[in-house]
C-alpha cells in the first residue's frame, strides 16, 4: 500500500471565532437539558405546515445500502469450564480449602485449575491459555498461596517479595490484590501489597520498606520502584507470574519487562515461571522462550465435546498451543452483530440501551468506544438525555478510562462491581481480565483492532459458566470483519437494526406526528419507528448544539474517533479504512447536524459516501485567500493523518479558534494556504 493512501490531508473550517467564544460561560449539563426539554420544538423534529409527516430524510436517506451477511459454516472452538472435582480433591492445606469455600464461594474446580494447579505445585514453569472467565487468577493464586504457607521457616515481612504478580491495569492489579487478601485470611503472617500508578510513591515506598510478600503491580510503576526506591529488594523472590501476558506486550510495556526481568535475573535464585492469557500470540511466545525454563504448555480448549479429554491438554512445547488460531469463547455467550449506517449509529446504541435497561430489568451492560472523548461525550449526552433530570436506577451511565483520576477509577469500578443495572462506558482500559459481576450484555460500539481484543472484551461477560450475550455495531462498509473473526472460528449472529430501533415505540416521549396503531401495517410500522427514531436524534443533536461546549465535545470525539480508525492494522485496512468513511455521516452519529466545513481528502475513490467530502467543496476551493482573509471568524488549518504506525495529534482539528495560519507560520498569520498531503509530509524540517 503506498505512503499517499495512509496518509489523509483535511481542511477543517470552524464557525467559531476566539472572541465570541471567551465571552460564553460554562453551562452544566444540567443547564444545557433544561434548554433543550424546555420547548417542544427542541424535542421534536420540524413538521410540514400542512400537517404532514416528519421529515426522516436527513437519517434515513442516502445511506449506504446494508449488504446481506454470508457466514461461512464454522465450528466454533468451546471449552468445558467446570468439572466435578472439589478442591479438596487437591493436595491443599485444609484452611485454604475453607477459605475457597467460604469466603469467596467456590467448591467446584474449573477444567483450567485442574489442569495448571498440580502443574505449578509440582515446581515447573508453565504457559497457560484458557478462556477469559474460566478462573485462571485462582489457578495461580492457589499454588503461590499454598507453597508460602508450606515453608518451614514461617513467612515475616523482613523476607521481603517472595511472589511477584505482573498485570497490565490498575484495575486488573487491585482486583488481583483483592482475591489474595481472601486467600490469605487464614495465613495472616504472609502480607499481601500492591503497586500501581495514580498512587502515591511515598506510601507505596513506605509499605515496601515494610515488607511485602506477594507484590502484585503494574509493569511502569514497579520499573519505577526498582530504579528509584532502594528498600526494594527480589534477593527472595520465588514466583514470577506475568497474567494476561499478551495485553501487557500490546500496551508497549516490553521494554519495562525487560528490566524486571534484569532486575531479578541478578538478584534473585532460581524461580517458577508462569504466563497467562487467554490468547497466547507470537509476542508472547517469544517472551515465553526468554523467562521460562523448559515450560509445560497448558491448554483448555478445543471443537465442542462433552469429553473433557478431548478438549484439554498438556504438553512440554510452549509453541504447540501458540499455533493454534481459533479462539475460545464462553460456551454460553451468544454473539450478536449489527450492520448500521454512520448516519444511524448514535440513535441505534440509544435504542439498544433503552431497550435493556429502561424497558427491562437488572441488565449491566459494557459499551466499549475507541477513544476517552468518546468515552466523555456519551457519558455526558446518554445521562443528559436517556436518563433525564430524574434519576433512574436502572438507566444509570457511568464511565471508565485512561485519563481519569486513579480514585475516580477505583470508585467507578467498585460502583458498577456491586450495582445490578447500568451502563458503563468505557475504552479496552476494562477488555482485559476484569471481573465485573452479573454483567448481561457486551456492546462493542466501535470495532476491535484485532480479533484477539474481540475475544477480551466479550469475555467480560458468560464467566465462569455464566450466561451472557455481545453485540457488535459494524458499518457496511466493515461487513469484512465478521469474516475475519469465522477465520478464528468465531460465529455471529445477526441482529436487524430495524428489532433495535423498533423498541423505541414503547415509550410515547420519542412519538412522532402520525398516529400508530397496532393493527396497522408493517409498513406504518417501520415509518412511525424512523419517525421515533428521528426524533430521538434530534434531541442528540438539539442538546449537542445548545452551546459552544457541547458543540466543541461532539468534535473533539469526532475527531479522537477519526484519529483512532487510522490505527487499524495494515491486515485490516480493507476492512477500515479512514477513505470508506462518510465524514458527514460520521458527524451525524456525534450528533453533529453538518459535518466540519472545507473537509476533502487528496484523493480516493469516487462517488457518495465513498470519500470525506462537504457540499461546499467546489466553493471553498473556489475561494481565494484573500476572500478567506475576511473571514476572521472562521479558521482553517490543515492538518494531516499519518498512517497507523504514528499518528499525528490533531490538535487544532474543528475547533481551533484563531484565524488561519500554514503549519509553518505564526499564529498572528491570518493567511490561508492549501497545500496537498505529499507537500506536508515532505516539509523541511525548521
Amino acid at each position: 500500500m503506498s505512503s499517499a493512501e495512509d496518509q489523509l490531508c483535511l481542511n477543517i473550517s470552524s464557525s467559531f471565532s476566539s472572541s465570541s467564544s471567551a465571552r460564553r460561560k460554562p453551562v452544566s449539563a444540567q443547564q444545557r437539558w433544561a434548554r433543550v426539554s424546555a420547548s417542544a420544538d427542541r424535542r421534536t423534529p420540524q413538521r410540514k405546515k400542512d400537517g404532514g409527516a416528519i421529515k426522516t430524510s436527513s437519517l434515513f436517506k442516502h445511506n449506504p445500502e446494508i449488504p446481506e451477511i454470508h457466514r461461512a459454516a464454522v465450528s466454533q472452538v468451546k471449552e468445558q469450564i467446570f468439572t466435578t472435582d472439589s478442591f479438596s480433591d487437591l493436595d491443599l492445606h485444609p484452611h485454604l480449602v475453607a477459605t475457597l469455600n467460604k469466603v469467596l464461594n467456590v467448591s467446584t474446580v474449573t477444567s483450567v485449575q485442574k489442569q495448571t494447579i498440580p502443574v505449578l505445585l509440582s515446581g515447573r514453569d508453565a504457559v497457560v491459555r484458557s478462556q477469559t472467565g474460566s478462573g485462571k487468577t485462582l489457578s495461580y493464586a492457589i499454588p503461590v498461596v499454598q507453597s508460602l504457607q508450606a515453608v518451614q521457616q514461617k513467612v515475616s515481612r523482613s523476607d521481603g517479595p517472595l511472589a511477584v504478580v505482573i498485570v497490565p491495569t490498575r484495575e486488573l492489579a487491585q482486583q488481583t490484590f483483592q482475591t489474595f487478601q481472601k486467600l490469605l485470611k487464614p495465613f495472616t503472617w504472609i502480607v499481601p501489597g500492591v503497586l500501581m500508578g495514580g498512587e502515591k510513591r511515598k506510601a507505596e515506598k513506605a509499605r515496601l520498606r515494610k515488607g511485602i510478600n506477594i507484590l502484585v503491580s503494574t509493569p511502569g510503576r514497579l520499573v519505577d520502584h526498582i530504579r528509584n526506591t532502594l528498600s526494594i529488594a527480589f534477593s527472595g523472590v520465588r514466583w514470577l507470574i506475568l497474567d494476561e501476558a499478551d495485553r501487557t506486550l500490546d500496551l508497549g510495556f516490553e521494554k519495562d519487562l525487560t528490566v524486571i526481568l534484569n532486575s531479578l535475573n541478578s538478584t534473585g535464585p532460581s524461580r517458577q515461571n508462569v504466563l497467562l492469557s487467554a490468547t497466547l500470540t507470537h509476542g508472547v511466545t517469544r517472551l515465553a522462550d526468554v523467562c521460562l525454563n523448559d515450560p509445560v504448555s497448558i491448554h483448555v480448549s478445543g471443537p465442542a465435546s462433552s469429553d473433557l479429554t478431548s478438549s484439554s491438554a498438556v504438553t512440554s512445547d510452549p509453541g504447540a498451543a501458540s499455533q493454534l488460531e481459533s479462539f475460545t469463547v464462553p460456551e454460553a455467550l451468544k454473539q450478536f452483530v449489527v450492520v448500521v449506517p454512520s448516519k444511524i449509529r448514535l440513535v441505534c446504541l440509544a435504542a439498544f440501551i433503552l431497550d435493556k435497561c429502561k424497558f427491562s430489568q437488572n441488565n449491566k451492560l459494557i459499551v466499549f468506544v475507541s477513544s476517552c472523548e468518546a468515552v466523555e461525550f456519551l457519558h455526558t449526552l446518554f445521562t443528559a438525555v436517556l436518563a433525564g433530570p430524574s434519576a433512574n436506577p436502572q438507566l444509570s451511565f457511568l464511565r471508565l478510562h485512561g485519563n481519569m483520576k486513579q480514585e475516580e477509577r477505583s470508585e467507578v469500578f467498585q460502583q458498577f462491581s456491586v450495582s445490578p443495572s447500568g451502563v458503563l462506558l468505557c475504552t479496552d482500559v476494562a477488555a482485559r481480565g476484569l471481573d465485573l459481576p452479573q454483567v448481561t450484555w457486551i456492546v462493542q460500539y466501535t470495532p476491535p483492532t484485532a480479533a484477539t481484543e474481540y475475544v477480551h472484551r466479550v469475555g467480560r461477560t458468560a464467566r465462569i459458566g455464566g450466561r451472557g450475550s455481545s453485540l457488535i455495531f459494524l458499518t457496511p462498509a466493515e461487513t469484512g470483519f465478521i469474516n475475519e473473526l469465522a477465520n478464528h472460528n468465531i460465529s455471529l449472529s445477526d441482529m436487524k437494526l430495524q428489532d433495535i430501533l423498533s423498541s423505541l415505540m414503547q415509550d410515547d416521549t420519542y412519538r412522532g406526528r402520525g398516529k400508530y396503531h397496532s393493527k396497522t401495517s408493517s409498513r406504518a410500522l417501520e415509518q412511525e419507528t424512523r419517525e421515533r427514531a428521528t426524533v430521538l436524534q434530534t434531541e442528540f443533536e438539539n442538546f449537542v448544539h445548545a452551546d459552544v461546549q457541547s458543540v466543541q465535545a461532539a468534535k473533539k470525539a469526532l475527531q479522537s474517533f477519526l484519529r483512532a480508525y487510522t490505527t487499524y492494522p495494515a491486515h485490516l485496512k480493507h476492512v477500515f479504512h479512514i477513505r470508506s468513511l462518510h465524514l458527514g455521516h460520521a458527524a451525524k452519529s456525534f450528533g453533529l447536524r453538518d459535518a466540519p466545513q472545507g473537509l476533502s481528502a487528496t484523493k480516493g475513490p469516487s462517488g457518495p459516501g465513498s470519500r470525506i467530502h462537504n457540499k461546499n467543496q467546489n466553493q471553498n476551493q473556489a475561494r481565494s485567500p484573500l476572500n478567506n482573509q475576511k473571514k476572521a471568524s472562521s479558521s482553517r488549518v490543515s492538518c494531516v493523518m499519518m498512517r497507523s504506525g504514528d499518528p499525528q495529534e490533531l490538535t487544532d482539528m474543528f475547533y481551533s479558534p484563531v484565524a488561519a495560519v500554514p503549519l509553518t507560520a505564526t499564529r498572528g498569520s491570518v493567511s490561508v494556504t492549501e497545500r496537498t498531503a505529499d507537500q506536508l509530509i515532505n516539509k523541511p524540517k525548521q
